[in-house]
């Protein structure tokens, strides 16, 4: 059973609560969607995990001062 803090939604937390109290079966969605190769996803997210980080890295000084320029305009110059 996951935590409750791992459901976002107030909604869903308290279905979740109601059918406990009520003895209706919890149905859990499965951690992966079985349509996707699960290796994938595997290397997916790892290379998500370390994307923002390896891509810093690679940038020089300048390169990443544009970016942040870049996005600071877009976020604030409207």
């Amino acid at each position: 059973m996951p935590k409750r803090s791992s459901i976002k939604d107030v909604n869903q937390l308290a279905k979740r609560i109601a059918d406990q109290a009520t003895g209706n079966p919890i149905v859990e969605k499965p951690a992966v969607d079985p349509d996707k190769n699960p290796a994938a996803v595997a290397l997916g997210r790892l290379g998500g995990l370390k994307g923002g980080k390896a891509r810093a890295e690679k940038l020089s000084a300048k390169k990443r001062k544009a970016i942040a320029k870049k996005a600071a305009k877009a976020r604030w110059g409207k």
